[in-house]
């Protein structure tokens, strides 16, 4: 078992060695709870999610801890909230929930833990006051600023040049920062504003001393992995690193990983930049989220991503492969606790997730070919039913009943399935226009009806 990753850090694929084997940690950062999240933002929820599965196939569910935080204290929250005159409060619970139902529309599974920025203020009050006492932030004017000149090897993750970095960072020109690319941690609040009291005043945290302090209450000082979209690597990466390493005097993070961009023509999809649509749009279109988390797996995750409606019908359509597959056998008996060798291989190698996809394709396509009743034949389609449900576990798809998902839970069923009785009665008696218009009428309203020697079974297109 060797599990390897490509480490931004090292810039190269490195054999994944925990500190503690009975003890993986790993920390993602995730969404700041101003709005719906749109398809670039689900990415990393569905990316890191296949890696949290397979760290707990590999290592035991109960030796693996992952941590996914909520941001509900930015400033696009405040911008959000003076602009559409709703209380934070009820912006930040709103989107949330929104979050949460989106994730789960896409087959997430929720973290171990979720930690909220403003459940763990005093935290970052005390990681400030920590670096000021190092001699790594100081305060002016009731900010608190990391001093990036007090880092010797800052810039160690993104090797980005110093006016790249303060070109990148989009920094304030500030009259009280000693130095351009000094960053925030800690900021004063006018009355209108949410704010805490500190040693420096009523005020807020920076956003990007929130993850550092969060990761290391429920991870430790230093931990296994932490992930996140490639965009995230500078400044808010960086950051996390100076921050940590100099208040906590050791490590931060062995390993990190950053899945590549959602793009529309070539173009990184961005609410900046105007050319997104949201989990909730593309749902509410009627596409199918099992086939979007598909979708958002189908290249790898260091890759740039074009995502389509298109693509997502072509996805759905590989799902009622292998869902038709699996209604094939839905009376053969299969052990589901192990994926095939081949498929565990192919995650193993930096979530080759494509390469997993195609062989759970194979198993699919000689599962189709194994229709002999003979008990060897049956022994061999438990195996193959049993690693194409445990593959697809891993990559968190196929696991519905096949039953529902072609028919799914409409309460038009006991219709659909009247009309059926109705246009086999009208074949009994040779009524043949009868019969060829209740077909169409099905076909029109979506209902794919399938004859066979055993009768007539209908599914949704």
């Amino acid at each position: 078992m060797t599990i390897k990753v490509y480490n931004t850090l090292a810039r190269e694929k490195q054999e994944f060695v925990p500190i503690d084997p009975k003890n993986v940690r790993m920390y993602v950062c995730g969404p700041t709870v101003y709005d719906l999240a749109h398809i670039g933002n689900a990415r990393p929820v569905v990316v890191f999610d296949v890696l949290s599965r397979l760290l707990r196939v590999e290592y035991g569910a109960e030796h693996v801890t992952y941590v996914r935080n909520i941001t509900d204290v930015e400033d696009k929250i405040i911008e959000a909230s003076l602009k559409s005159g709703e209380p934070i409060e009820s912006i930040t619970k709103r989107t949330t929930q929104a979050y949460h139902d989106d994730m789960a529309a896409l087959g997430a599974l929720e973290p171990d833990i979720e930690p909220r920025a403003t459940d763990h203020i005093q935290e970052m009050i005390d990681m400030s006051a920590e670096l000021i006492r190092k001699g790594h932030a100081y305060e002016a004017e009731g900010h608190v600023l990391f001093s990036v000149s007090s880092m010797a090897d800052y810039g160690e993750l993104s090797r980005r040049n110093r006016d790249d970095m303060i070109a990148g960072a989009r920094v304030e020109v500030a009259p009280y920062k000693k130095d351009p690319a000094d960053f925030v941690l800690w900021k004063p609040s006018s009355e209108e504003q949410p704010g805490w009291d500190s040693p420096w005043g009523k005020g807020r945290p920076g956003w990007h001393i929130e993850c550092s302090a969060m990761s290391r209450s429920h991870l430790g000082e230093t931990f296994d992995l932490h992930g996140g979209g490639l965009d995230l690597t500078f400044p808010h990466h960086e950051n996390e690193i100076a921050q940590s390493r100099c208040c906590n005097d050791k490590p931060y993070v062995n390993y990190w990983m950053h899945n590549g961009y959602v793009v529309v023509n070539g173009e990184k999809m961005s609410k900046s930049l105007g050319n997104f649509f949201t989990v909730r749009q593309l749902l509410d279109e009627g596409l199918n989220g099992e086939a979007l988390r598909l979708t958002l797996l189908s290249g790898h995750y260091r890759q740039p991503l074009d995502v389509t409606r298109e693509k997502v019908a072509e996805f759905k359509t590989q799902l009622d492969r292998f869902y038709g597959a699996l209604q094939s056998v839905a009376k053969v008996d299969a052990n589901t606790d192990q994926a095939s060798e081949a498929f565990l291989e192919a995650l193993r190698d930096d979530l080759n997730t494509p390469l997993a996809l195609s062989v759970l394709h194979d198993i699919t396509t000689e599962l189709n070919k194994t229709g002999d009743d003979r008990k060897s034949e049956r022994k061999k389609l438990g195996r193959l039913k049993g690693e194409l449900l445990a593959g697809g576990y891993l990559l968190g798809i196929i696991q519905q009943d096949p039953e529902v998902w072609f028919k799914g839970s409409g309460e038009d069923s006991s219709e659909i399935e009247s009309l059926i009785a109705e246009r086999i009665e009208a074949k009994k008696a040779r009524d043949f226009a009868r019969a060829d218009a209740i077909r169409d009428q099905l076909s029109a309203d979506g209902i794919e009806l399938l004859d066979s020697p055993q009768g007539t079974s209908w599914r949704r297109k």
